[in-house]
């Protein structure tokens, strides 16, 4: 057994802000650490250590499943990658798969994404420990142990989901750690978080993990300060030796003024010399963007024998937003042809006052499964068979939208606003705008026919009941609806660590609402189809996993039709087709370097629109090719130390349907070091990352929200420092 350098390493040397830092956390941690105990060293081993890699995932199916076994091209960035790259929010982590890309995710908001050139849905599309959760929130990481993507098609899995994929984030588990971390950065935010469990009990049977952060957050973009803070504890009973039961609970609480994104300048032209910066829109009195969530999961299991268990699992997930927000939008006494949401050919846009308090999200889900293995025919059986009910409801008052200063109120991006008279009138009551109700009976079979050649054949039939009430035109519409969603996949190992499959699946989405300035405007279409078929092969080489996935999806196309009068109308009409190849590579290239690499190259085109201006050319904010690289080398001559580097590139991508405006390709390198230590006999890792090393501009998102079309530019230079203690 080769013994290899510690992977967990950086080294920011004895700097001040390194000793003031060390000295806040231990002064700050005294009552732990006098509680504490040294715990002994231990030795990592070359077959031990995994590092970036992950051999597993829960997401895939209805249990943890070997991603070798798994017929579908599934990411896995577990707690050591988070940590490195200092992640606090989503868009951090999913930066390491180049098949993501960011729609209409302002500082200060809650993010959203595309997964294949298709947009996630915050209704279906984020879950955690498997159950779904209301995606109107950035879900806290302090206490997740990993996020799982799954990319593509998931019926099988989820019932009514969006073609993109899944997001699954697995929370850490009890287990004897006393921890504090503290970290700041170069515009001087601070943040504290605590890690603490244990096992207790006659016979060490209840075990509890505790996780606390504060972060005082001190945004790139001016006047967009703010804080969150953020608590979760998780609780595991192990009843008997069949039979365990976990529950789950985390509370976040989070203000921050958010960041309105930038407009085509008259419809046709990228904003000239835009800041990152800067705030647009800004008014003095403007308050922040308030969200509270809460976020509650159990899961009991209880196994029958060796071969056959079952387990039944329930959430709940709660968001509230108050949102106050100054926005920037349109601009229309500036000439501006359409219907008014660009901004003026010089850069003037229209300032407004936007209220939509208590806007309350809440998904509550259960699922039972019964999972066995049995033999007959001489055909080996893994089967999953289930039931599950899941409801969202949605709540919140007629949104307000009224321009500052007595309708004249006007900014330009060149320049800062004056401050305006803002809004004064009532709010209105809040009211029931959505019920939504889906069932589902589920099975999944995998048939091994031998050591070589599997298959996976399952189905879930769906039932859809649901209430959406639109208050512009106090009009009610109800759905309900059957659908079976199949799935079937072929697999051949010719060798243990070497997969290949094909896969056919087919997939159910909400219908999207129509904008505000459709003339059916806020009507919600109804549900739409999606299908998949997808070819991969997976390859585990000493402690390297090499994957590649060859994919073609396709969904209705929903958009707001020009009419020939010049208004427009939201229809489903046509088709999007995306089609793709994914690479991807990770683990330890040698003794001392660890990578994880990811290329996804796709076209993406709509057809059938009856807009003949939509068609022929890539879609909006899909670009062709995309690819991430994160490494991480110990060195050779100090003991704990490590480099780190990264790299995201993107090729340009359209900013309007019609495919005139098209943004530059762009580069964006980071670096950093990983130092792990012993310092008063206490395990301790500093970490230094820099991104965005050479300060570059560049436009990150060109998504569409609401009807609209926005741009957003990715992050300046930035530093972040922080330094964590085991005791």
């Amino acid at each position: 057994m080769n013994r290899i350098p510690h992977p967990r390493a950086l080294d920011t040397g004895t700097s001040g802000l390194t000793r003031n830092l060390l000295g806040l956390l231990l002064a700050g941690s005294a009552s732990v650490a006098s509680a504490g105990t040294t715990l002994p060293t231990q030795t990592v081993s070359s077959e031990e250590s995994f590092g970036y890699r992950a051999d597993s995932a829960a997401v895939g199916g209805f249990g943890e499943t070997p991603l070798l076994d798994t017929p579908a091209a599934i990411s896995v960035i577990n707690q050591e990658m988070i940590k490195d790259q200092q992640a606090r929010l989503l868009s951090e982590v999913l930066k390491n798969d180049a098949s993501v890309g960011q729609n209409y995710a302002p500082v200060g908001y809650y993010e959203n994404f595309t997964v294949r050139g298709f947009a996630l849905n915050a209704a279906s599309s984020y879950k955690i420990n498997n159950r779904t959760v209301s995606g109107e929130q950035n879900v806290a990481l302090e206490n997740k142990q990993r996020v799982e993507l799954l990319k593509g098609l998931s019926g099988l899995q989820s019932g009514v989901s969006e073609p993109g994929g899944l997001i699954n984030y697995v929370t850490k588990r009890p287990t004897d750690v006393r921890s504090v971390t503290v970290s700041t950065d170069d515009r001087g935010s601070g943040y504290l978080a605590t890690d603490v469990g244990g096992w207790f009990g006659s016979e060490q049977q209840f075990g509890l993990r505790a996780n606390l952060a504060h972060e005082d957050l001190h945004s790139y973009v001016e006047h967009t300060n703010g804080q969150r803070d953020f608590a979760s504890l998780a609780f595991d009973w192990n009843i008997s030796p069949d039979a365990l039961l976990q529950l789950d609970i985390e509370y976040q609480n989070k203000q921050q003024r958010s960041a309105p994104g930038y407009q085509l300048l008259g419809g046709s032209a990228l904003p000239h010399h835009a800041s990152p910066k800067k705030l647009l829109g800004h008014q003095s009195g403007s308050k922040p963007v308030t969200n509270e969530s809460l976020n509650i999961g159990g899961h009991f299991e209880y196994r029958f024998n060796d071969d056959w268990k079952g387990n039944l699992s329930a959430s709940r997930s709660k968001v509230v937003i108050d949102d106050y927000s100054s926005f920037a939008w349109g601009c229309y006494d500036c000439g501006v042809p359409g219907k008014g949401n660009f901004f003026g050919y010089d850069g003037k846009y229209d300032i407004y006052d936007f209220r939509s308090p208590d806007d309350t999200r809440r998904n509550d889900e259960v699922q039972a499964v019964l999972n066995g293995r049995f033999d007959t025919a001489g055909l080996g059986h893994e089967l999953s068979v289930g039931t599950s009910a899941f409801r969202r409801v949605v709540d919140n008052r007629d949104q307000i939208m009224h321009r500052v200063g007595n309708d004249d109120g006007s900014g330009n991006i060149h320049s800062e606003p004056g401050n305006f008279a803002r809004y004064n009138g009532p709010l209105g009551d809040s009211h029931r705008r959505l019920d939504s109700r889906q069932y589902g009976l589920f099975l999944s079979d995998r048939i091994s026919f031998n050591d070589q050649w599997q298959t996976v054949l399952g189905g879930r039939e769906v039932r859809l009941d649901e209430k959406a009430f639109n208050s512009q035109n106090g009009t009610e519409r109800q759905t309900q609806r059957y659908v079976f969603l199949p799935q079937a996949a072929l697999i051949y190992k010719p060798i243990s660590d070497l997969s290949l499959y094909t896969q056919y699946s087919k997939g159910l989405s909400l219908g999207g609402q129509a904008p505000w300035f459709a003339e059916n405007q806020f009507e919600t279409l109804a549900p739409t189809l999606s299908r998949q078929i997808e070819a991969g092969i997976k390859y585990d080489w000493q402690r390297m996993s090499f994957s590649a996935a060859l994919f073609q999806m396709r969904q209705a196309y929903q958009y707001s039709r020009p009419d020939a009068d010049g208004r427009f109308t939201y229809v489903q009409q046509g088709q999007q087709k995306n089609t793709g190849l994914e690479l991807a590579a990770t683990g330890w290239a040698s003794q001392r370097l660890q990578i994880a690499a990811s290329v996804a190259a796709i076209r993406s085109r709509v057809e059938g629109t009856g807009t003949p201006a939509y068609e022929g050319h890539q879609a909006l904010n899909v670009p062709k090719l995309r690819a991430s690289l994160q490494g991480d080398y110990a060195l050779p001559w100090l003991d704990g130390l490590a480099l780190l580097g990264g790299m995201q590139y993107s090729a340009s991508q359209y900013a309007d349907r019609v495919g005139n405006v098209e943004t530059g390709a762009y580069a964006i390198f980071n670096i950093g070091s990983r130092y792990s230590t012993r310092i008063d006999g206490y395990d301790t890792v500093f970490r230094l990352t820099v991104d965005n090393l050479f300060d570059k501009r560049y436009w990150r998102d060109t998504g569409e929200y609401m009807g609209d079309d926005y741009l957003f530019q990715g992050a300046p230079l930035s530093a972040r420092l922080s330094a964590s203690v085991n005791f």
